[in-house]
């Protein structure tokens, strides 16, 4: 399975099979390329112009929106549902966390979640393998709030996302802080967009991608 980080929370995973998903398209307000991946399924976690634009992906791929998820003989993807800040949807409305059944694999994409995981929530996500989470803060969790989630599920990949870049000007902080919860061990810097997982490492690992350049 290979996962390639297009910018904020959109990444293309595309299957053994060849079988490709979306996950939270942009549109052109932001400054990472457009997404120019023809994916058979897109999901979108939460209704911002930085996470729904599903008009600007080509083709005619699934649309995958609500919590009740969508299965068939190549995906099996469930939703949960959460909040985008830590008082209940007030300030930025709710948001969808989608856990994916690929290539013998759970993979769970967090969207823009705005607060810690309840204990019903991290129930839902456990035996997750892959995770991936945003850690800028401001507008999701920060930093030491992801590090919380990944110690309650301790997955063995973790990717993380909506975080400051170069290119990038909102008020979110980068990928470092987050980084410093872990041992440079535990640290792959891919220095590219693209990652290719064909067997969980033996030690929890976490895959820090470059958007698309």
């Amino acid at each position: 399975m290979k996962f390639k980080w297009w910018g904020q929370a959109s990444f293309l995973i595309t299957k053994d099979d060849g079988t490709k998903i979306i996950t939270d398209p942009y549109n052109e307000e932001m400054p990472y390329k457009s997404i120019n991946d023809k994916p058979d399924y897109v999901t979108v976690s939460h209704d911002h112009f930085d996470h729904n634009a599903v008009n600007a992906i080509t083709g005619q791929p699934y649309v995958v929106n609500n919590i009740s998820g969508f299965k068939d003989k190549k995906v099996d993807i469930k939703g949960i549902s959460t909040y985008h800040d830590d008082s209940e949807g007030a300030e930025r409305g709710e948001n969808i966390i989608f856990m994916m059944q690929l290539d013998g694999m759970k993979v769970s994409h967090l969207g823009d979640l705005g607060h810690p995981l309840t204990s019903n929530q991290a129930d839902k996500l456990k035996d997750t393998d892959i995770l991936l989470l945003p850690v800028g803060g401001h507008f999701t969790i920060d930093a030491n709030q992801a590090y919380e989630v990944i110690k309650k599920l301790d997955p063995k990949v973790v990717i993380p996302m909506h975080f400051k870049t170069d290119i990038l000007d909102l008020p979110i902080k980068g990928v470092d802080k987050f980084l410093d919860n872990f041992s440079s061990e535990k640290i792959e810097k891919v220095n590219n967009s693209e990652v290719e997982i064909d067997k969980l490492p033996d030690e929890q690992t976490v895959y820090v991608l470059d958007y698309v350049k």
